[in-house]
């Protein structure tokens, strides 16, 4: 199945590239952080991560395509993570019986309140529509987690199922890829 293929994406303020050696603290304390894995299961152990991170290098952390580090435009420090890569079968909460693109974002706490999170998620359904044939992208997110939903309709998701997944209530919001292709002049 087709995925996202572009390597740097400009978002505005930010930019989305691909994760770097000198990300790795970075990237330690944002899955260590219990603010930013609230409605993500919890924060991770930081010598996992570290272990994780040192076994399959810090590249690894962005390997897949179509998913990327969030960096500030300007000093191009880590800021978070945005992804649109293909939600696995195993995974409940499907509009049908394929693997859906995924649209997927964490944001530091430092970043939070500044539209950063809006920035990296439209340029990468952008770049997507442009690229890609047009389909359905959705995002999942714990129910409780309200900026994460408010963030999905902003950018035009709309919820189209309630499901559990890891003892928690989850929102599916659905929107069509090519709903983010820039409107032409007539």
């Amino acid at each position: 199945m087709t995925t996202l293929s572009a390597l740097y994406i400009d978002a505005g303020d930010v930019v989305l590239r691909k994760a770097r050696d000198d990300d790795r603290g970075s990237i330690i304390e944002h899955v260590a952080d219990p603010d930013v894995r609230a409605h993500l299961g919890g924060p991770q152990p930081r010598d996992a991560v570290a272990r994780d991170l040192d076994e399959a290098g810090v590249a690894s952390a962005t390997d897949a395509p179509g998913s990327y580090v969030i960096a500030d435009k300007s000093t191009d420090a880590f800021l978070g993570t945005v992804s649109l890569t293909r939600r696995g079968v195993h995974h409940p909460g499907h509009l049908g019986p394929g693997e859906e693109l995924e649209l997927a974002y964490t944001l530091d706490r430092a970043a939070w309140g500044r539209g950063l999170a809006y920035q990296a998620a439209a340029a990468v359904l952008r770049a997507a529509a442009a690229e890609l044939p047009d389909e359905p992208v959705i995002v999942v997110t714990q129910s409780a987690n309200t900026r994460s939903l408010n963030l999905a309709r902003r950018l035009g998701f709309v919820p189209a199922m309630t499901f559990e997944e890891y003892g928690e209530e989850q929102t599916l919001a659905v929107a069509r890829l090519h709903g983010f292709l820039p409107s032409r002049a007539t």
